[in-house]
């Protein structure tokens, strides 16, 4: 059955690869898919907090003492002194870090999401209370306050010694719960000039977007500075600029075939391929594994009185044995996807498959990254 379900997985993936849509050219995108403006980011907020009125589901403060720590440095700030010595024996208290993530442009009074999460061996967070909490940046200034009630989304129970338990119960989310107290500067550019970084480094991607850019906005607008960066011209009061840059991150885009890439998990033996990638001529021998795929040119050739044009068209034949001894022989221009398809046809174990893409690259005939997951 295990065996089974490999081979659905592999020929459903590759059934996906050799379809239509997986040759296609690529389409256009809008620039904004592709690329961001340099300087606006978000900024990743965290923060060490209490979380309290917890059901008998909270820290053992035995083998927590950062827990009792917080607790009794909070209750000294708020002018309550606790004898030295003194055991605390609490139940529904849980020490927590919350984190959450700083948008662009964010301005004090907003608020954000936050997400709680236990440091401890609390049993669970569900019907706490997360106080006042600050959640610094990576320079150690306050950014934001949060607290609120949190909300887990999973479920426990136990009855008669036995256990039951969907998701996490230890890690919470707080609607709206942490409030933006500085803004944090976004510039858009310097000058007349902004900053263009696409996802991916790509040089004919990047001269594709300066092509877009200057056909649209006129010529000499945009520039590209490395494969990564191009620079923009763009109008130095902020209601045009921001304008412009809306005009700008809608404008279509039609991006360079990205580089063949074939990723395999060699658990599932899942493979994905980016694009249709061929073989160089190439021998594999590989325990009692033998395929052989031979491409064969079709020349079609219209009437002589007619308008058509002449095409040609390669048909790869497979022919699969499984013997010992023989050798795994590829023809220059067979397609990847057909050799999975025929080794998963003869009950390929992932293993097999990853030995075999291996030896190919370290061949030159894969010509593709080829990524193990």
């Amino acid at each position: 059955m295990r065996k089974l379900m490999k081979k659905i997985v592999v020929t459903s993936v590759l059934c996906c690869a050799c379809s239509p849509f997986f040759l296609a050219t690529a389409h256009a995108e809008r620039l904004k898919d592709i690329a961001g403006i340099q300087g606006v980011r978000q900024n990743q907020l965290m923060g060490y907090g209490l979380v309290v009125g917890l059901d008998g589901s909270g820290d053992q403060t035995t083998q927590t003492p950062f827990t009792v720590q917080s607790i009794i440095s909070m209750m000294q700030q708020m002018g309550v002194s606790i004898p030295v010595g003194t055991s605390l024996q609490l139940k529904n208290v849980a020490a927590v870090m919350v984190t959450t993530s700083l948008p662009p442009f964010s301005q004090p009074g907003q608020t954000l999401d936050v997400t709680v999460s236990s440091m401890g061996n609390a049993k669970s967070l569900r019907g706490g209370t997360l106080l006042m909490t600050p959640l610094k940046g990576a320079d150690n200034q306050i950014y934001a306050m949060a607290q609120g009630n949190l909300l887990v989304g999973g479920v426990g129970a136990s009855a008669n010694g036995s256990k039951a338990q969907i998701n996490h119960l230890s890690v919470g989310k707080i609607s709206g719960g942490a409030t933006v107290e500085r803004a944090v500067p976004s510039p858009l550019g310097q000058g007349n000039t902004i900053q263009l970084e696409l996802n991916t480094a790509d040089f004919s991607t990047a001269s594709k977007v300066v092509e877009a850019i200057n056909k649209k906005f006129g010529a000499d607008t945009a520039a590209a500075v490395d494969g990564r960066v191009i620079q923009v011209k763009a109008p130095m009061v902020n209601d045009q600029r921001v304008a412009f840059l809306g005009a700008l991150e809608s404008l279509d885009v039609s991006p360079a075939q990205n580089a063949a890439k074939v990723i395999l998990n060699a658990r599932t033996g899942s493979i994905v391929m980016n694009q249709a990638v061929s073989l160089d001529t190439c021998a594999v021998a590989h325990g009692n594994l033998s395929v052989v795929i031979n491409t064969e040119n079709t020349v079609s050739q219209p009437n002589a009185l007619s308008d058509g044009q002449t095409t040609t068209t390669g048909n790869s034949n497979v022919s699969i044995t499984k013997e010992g001894g023989q050798l795994l022989m590829l023809k220059a221009g067979a397609s990847l996807a057909d050799v999975v398809k025929a080794l998963n046809s003869i009950g390929a174990t992932p293993q097999d498959l990853l030995a075999i893409l291996q030896a190919m690259k370290a061949s030159g005939a894969l010509r593709a990254d080829l990524e193990i997951i």
